[in-house]
């Protein structure tokens, strides 16, 4: 089957710019990839090829990450709610009517903010690793929320390693049986982005309004509940961050949530693109258009 060429595509919302990749014809039922931290767009790489043969694939590199504009945290407001924000702009201003949903790490929250809003857009829910349960929350989260219950400077700095050299080959590294099968150029290109100045600060304020995501935790409960949107959880199960409970967890409020485990860590697309393309498409084609 002939492969869909990805365009390389910028919009402007809210006088931020937004980069994005787009694949497929533009009249097939469509789904939105959101990314997480610290990377962009760049993760879905190889998984847009496997999906834009029958679908109409849009990845957008959210602000201050990848190719988007990055402005001083001084003058945007790094939060959840603004990223959802411009997420709806740049959705609003492409003109989808209709799109599944697929989320990842900081994704999660953010997409779950416009699933709420949009009810009627979603026509189905792919979580890999995109977290909304307390349950879910690995120890390692034990210094994050020191931050949120003292923020102070300390407390703040303290969380600065996850921005050095290194941090963004361990958060791919971690939990994989076969480190060769990570592409260096992944999170080698996540650390460039990190090092950029200000990206720091970035990163620790939306760290510290993660705890808002939390407090939001019942609002997606009750959106499952109500709406029991079509939902395919597909999880690393030796994710540093996030626990394999998290993923689990959907079925208490979405019994017909499917579940999927995968023996790797957080960046699962990495080491198991084909798995989880496979496990996507066989989800999509149960959706209602």
């Amino acid at each position: 089957m002939k492969k869909e060429a990805i365009n390389y595509r910028n919009a402007e919302v809210n006088g931020i710019n937004i980069f994005y990749r787009e694949a497929g014809a533009t009249d097939a039922p469509a789904i939105l990839l959101l990314h997480g931290h610290s990377t962009s767009s760049h993760m879905f790489r190889n998984l847009i090829p496997i999906l834009s043969e029958k679908y109409h694939v849009i990845a957008p590199d959210m602000p201050g990450f990848g190719y988007s504009d990055q402005r001083d945290h001084q003058s945007f407001q790094y939060t959840f709610d603004n990223l959802a924000l411009h997420i709806q702009g740049f959705i609003d201003q492409l003109g989808l009517k209709r799109f599944a949903l697929y989320v990842f790490d900081f994704g999660a929250p953010v997409g779950f903010r416009i699933a709420v809003a949009n009810p009627e857009k979603i026509t189905g829910i792919i979580t890999q690793n995109g977290n909304v349960y307390e349950e879910g929350l690995t120890e390692g989260w034990k210094p994050i929320q020191k931050y949120w219950g003292e923020p102070t400077l300390e407390n703040r700095n303290a969380l600065s390693v996850m921005t050095e050299a290194g941090a963004a080959k361990w958060q791919y590294v971690a939990g994989v049986n076969d480190e060769t099968l990570i592409a260096p150029e992944s999170y080698t290109l996540d650390q460039y982005f990190l090092a950029k100045e200000g990206k720091a600060d970035i990163l620790l304020d939306l760290l510290k309004d993660y705890a808002n995501n939390v407090k939001r935790y019942p609002t997606f409960h009750n959106y499952f509940r109500e709406k029991q949107p079509p939902l395919l959880a597909i999880w690393g199960n030796k994710d540093p961050f996030l626990l394999t409970a998290g993923a689990e967890a959907f079925k208490k409020d979405n019994p017909n949530a499917i579940v999927h485990f995968l023996n790797t860590g957080h960046f699962a697309l990495e080491t198991h693109v084909q798995e989880i393309g496979e496990e996507i498409k066989a989800f999509l084609v149960t959706l209602p258009r």
